[in-house]
């Protein structure tokens, strides 16, 4: 069989889109996702004690749209992570299987104020423990 030129490109675009196809089916959002919610629904009616959970995040943050924070909680399975001066207190959820290295994350919140940041995590045992910090969200930068 002889290939046109023609020919050619209409089979390369067509292996393109097909290449394409799977990467568009993964940007899209999963309308059966679980929001991270607020944490009396994490907690279930159960309580949070003081643990071996570390919260990380700046004591001012001169720009509350970029708050670096990190958690971490060696043996936990769920960490989740609370703005509570946000209208969606939810901000972060990050689960670990059992072939995590490490029961660690961070990211990146977007405060509306100053405000308390929580992070409860579920341990492997079914307990639950919490770690609270207060981030001071400044206006230009004048800490004050």
């Amino acid at each position: 069989m002889i290939f046109t030129r023609r020919d050619t490109l209409a089979l390369g675009a067509g292996a393109t889109a097909l290449a394409l196809l799977p990467l568009r089916a993964m940007a899209q959002a999963d309308p059966n996702a679980e929001m991270v919610g607020t944490p009396d629904d994490f907690l279930a009616g159960a309580t949070a004690g003081t643990g071996d959970l570390t919260l990380t995040a700046p004591e001012i943050a001169e720009n509350g749209n970029t708050v670096p924070i990190s958690v971490d909680a060696p043996g936990a399975v769920e960490i989740r992570v609370y703005a509570l001066g946000n209208p969606t207190p939810g901000v972060a959820s990050f689960r670990f299987g059992p072939l995590a290295g490490a029961q660690a994350a961070s990211t990146r919140l977007r405060l509306a104020g100053t405000q308390d940041v929580q992070a409860i995590a579920k341990m492997a045992d079914g307990s639950y423990v919490t770690a609270m910090k207060t981030v001071k969200v400044t206006i230009g930068g004048c800490g004050g």
